[in-house]
């Protein structure tokens, strides 16, 4: 008997009583997150499919993974187009369309908190787009000038006459007719964005029928589970199938190029047979390499000269006749993404074409990646993609697709591939680590007078394509190269330092790690001039009007000036992906050596939103996010292994450790759009670790915090 993880849930619930009464769990779903549009509906333009039935379909080009983009993008489509909500179904747009037609939905990369900044121009022209064709459609209708016609609420209307006609009724011909230059409505006029609309996919999350790339069922599937060199960067020397080949339900086994899996009629039978099979591995020298070792290596290559980044004429000098100098240097470690859903992928590879069932943040690149491997066209590769859970940069990756389809492709059936959870953390790809130096000289008057900065970390783009030009990987110095701090001279140097570690994109980039140096010094700064960590960042960024606004907001809601008795509070700001962010932290430290924060006050200027309460999701889930990462989250490496294997060992914020959270959004520009959903991450580290100081006077400059104070035990 084949059990399905919501039949189990099913049937706990019911023998002890019922918990989830009312709740449905279907047994099968479909492997589209979302129905198909009817065939009946007129296709307006890529993005647009309206029904008889005036019902309106509305594409999303981009991937769900949390992040509430198949709300928020439909609704600056339905806002242009003046649309009756309670209409509007949404779906994933069709990835092999999409290239049919000659990459017809610009980028469905869900990245670098562009969603909404990238795509709103264009989804705002499309919505406009069809308003006007159904416009003219009523206008032709009835014989009469479309500037006497308007559109509201599903429906066309002509002012002189007050007739009315449905979208559903005008879809067909409107389909058929051609406008230009339509203008997009400014942000003064929007009449949806901007309201807190509840989510579409909350109710599917809800009764179970959500599909996510585990709940993927395909017609005569079978399931691969996988065993990876347990030394990062080794190789598949051999292995002895004979051993496992008459166990229950196993049908092959499938090399890899840093693993084997083998293939079985269910994944529990797969599991079991491949923790049995004997494997010898490649290891090199990679076995000898520890966490401890890096560290020394990285702080070693800090009084070493990098490549120069920023040459500040004068620094040298100045730093000379400094009447002090304020030096230190900071370190943080490699971190796993951690996921709540395991990286998998369906894959079936035939003769004629490909199918993909997969979450991924890349479908088109998924496409291409797929294309390369089998030497099949695009146009015979089809990706469905499904809801994530989790991405967090991880599932931009693409590695865990081609071990896939080698596997699909080696068995020639639907191949479902699940790497368990021990897998998934010991055999991933990291958040690079880096050290940094930050040294500054002050004046007789405490004024700054030089700051220079040396920035040593693991590169990403190396890692990626084996080489960066110049030597310097900008990915790796974000916030550091655009550093808003008025601070002259000032030089910026940066060492590439790469491990056998592998790396990929974490959320926020390396944002994570430079915010959290970089902000922490700005304390030490304040400090040593003796001025007020709020008052300090205004003195050096009065050239930052906006940056001031966001401080004078944050200082006010979170009462920085107000003394609440034995908790202490910490402060940071940054910008990324034109956000401007800044927190407050407030914490403590018990007889017991606990660290405990008890309240985050976010101050956000992203200058518009489209969805508040979306908005205030994405920041704050981004906080806890941070904060996990700060309290708790390191990759130990020992002999070449991840030690951490489970959210036992890799631990992240439990409920009863959740802060307060407040979040506040202080919109400067109408003109302005900036991304959310990484801006929340970086400052969370920083502040706590400022606030920690404001209590015991140490100076914490390595993270996670849970190795200089005792965390909460299980």
């Amino acid at each position: 008997m084949t059990v399905s993880r919501r039949f189990f849930i099913q049937s706990i619930a019911t023998a002890t009583g019922g918990m989830l009464l009312g709740f449905h769990l279907p047994l099968l779903a479909s492997a589209r997150p979302f129905q198909t549009s009817e065939s009946d509906a007129a296709e307006l333009n890529a993005w647009i499919l309206i029904g008889t039935d005036n019902v309106i379909t509305i594409r999303v080009a981009k991937s769900e993974m949390g992040q509430g983009v198949m709300t928020a993008l439909p609704m600056i489509v339905a806002d242009e187009l003046e649309v009756d909500w309670s209409l509007v179904k949404v779906e994933y747009a069709d990835v092999q369309e999409h290239f049919q037609r000659g990459k017809i939905y610009q980028s469905m990369k869900s990245s670098g908190s562009n969603g909404i900044v990238r795509s709103r121009p264009y989804l705002q022209q499309a919505g406009a787009e069809a308003r006007e064709k159904l416009i003219k459609a009523a206008a032709e209708t009835w014989l009469v000038n479309s500037d006497e016609c308007y559109a509201d609420f599903g429906k066309v209307y002509h002012r002189p006459s007050r007739r009315s006609l449905a979208y559903g009724e005008l879809a067909a011909k409107a389909a058929n007719i051609s406008v230009a230059s339509v203008e997009i409505k400014k942000p003064r006029d929007f009449t949806m964005i901007g309201l807190s609309t509840p989510r579409v996919d909350t109710p599917a999350k809800v009764d179970g029928s959500a599909i996510f790339g585990m709940d993927v069922r395909v017609d005569g599937m079978v399931y691969a589970a996988v065993k990876h060199c347990p030394v990062l960067g080794g190789k598949l020397r051999g292995y002895r199938f004979n051993a496992v080949r008459s166990m229950p339900g196993v049908i092959a086994a499938v090399r890899l190029d840093n693993g084997v899996a083998i293939v079985a009629d269910t994944f529990w039978h797969a599991t079991q047979a491949v923790e049995k099979l004997p494997v010898q591995w490649d290891i090199g020298d990679e076995n000898k390499t520890y966490s401890e070792k890096f560290r020394n290596e990285y702080l070693a290559a800090l009084a070493t000269p990098g490549k120069v980044v920023e040459a500040g004429k004068g620094t040298e000098a100045a730093l000379e006749t400094a009447e002090a100098i304020l030096e230190s240097d900071y370190l943080v470690p490699y971190l796993a993404h951690a996921c709540m859903e395991p990286m998998n992928c369906t894959a079936h590879v035939t003769k004629d074409k490909v199918e993909i069932w997969a979450g991924v943040q890349d479908p088109e690149g998924v496409v291409e990646v797929a294309a390369n491997f089998t030497g099949k066209p695009t146009e015979s590769i089809q990706m469905h993609n499904c809801y994530l859970g989790g991405g967090f940069g991880r599932r931009s990756s693409t590695d865990y697709i081609k071990e896939a389809l080698t596997i699909a492709t080696d068995v020639g059936l639907p191949v479902q591939m699940i790497w368990s959870r021990e897998d998934d953390m010991r055999s991933g790809q990291y958040r690079p680590m880096a050290a940094l130096r930050f040294k500054s000289g002050v004046d007789m008057d405490k004024n700054v007078v030089a700051f220079t900065n040396h920035a040593v970390s693991h590169s990403i783009i190396q890692d990626r394509d084996g080489d960066v030009p110049g030597g310097i990987d900008n990915s790796s110095l974000m916030g550091l190269i655009d550093m808003p701090y008025d601070f002259s001279p000032r030089e910026l140097t940066a060492t590439i330092k790469n491990t056998h570690v592998p790396t990929w994109w974490w959320r926020s980039v390396s944002h994570s790690q430079n915010i959290f140096a970089r902000e922490c010094f700005i304390d030490e700064l304040a400090t040593a001039t003796k001025m007020d960590p709020f008052s300090f960042r205004r003195k050096y960024l009065a050239h930052r009007p906006d940056m001031l606004d966001v401080l004078d907001k944050l200082e006010q809601v979170s009462g920085w000036k107000r003394r609440n008795g034995g908790l202490a509070k910490g402060l940071a700001i940054h910008e990324s992906a034109g956000t401007i962010i800044a927190q407050v932290a407030e914490v403590s430290v018990t007889d017991k050596g606990t660290a405990k924060v008890h309240r985050i006050v976010t101050v956000v200027d992203c200058g518009n939103l489209i969805n508040p309460n979306i908005a205030k999701s994405q920041i704050e889930s981004g906080v806890v996010f941070g904060l996990s990462a700060a309290m708790y989250g390191k990759i130990t490496i020992e002999q070449g292994k991840v030690l951490e294997t489970n959210f036992d060992t890799y631990r992240v914020m439990e409920m009863a450790d959740t802060p307060v959270m407040e979040t506040h959004f202080h919109l400067s520009s109408d003109e302005k759009w900036g991304g959310l959903g990484e801006q929340g991450v970086p400052g969370v580290a920083p502040a706590v670790v400022n606030a920690l100081f404001n209590i015991t006077r140490r100076r914490i400059r390595s993270l996670p915090i849970s190795d200089y104070y005792l965390s909460r035990g299980r």
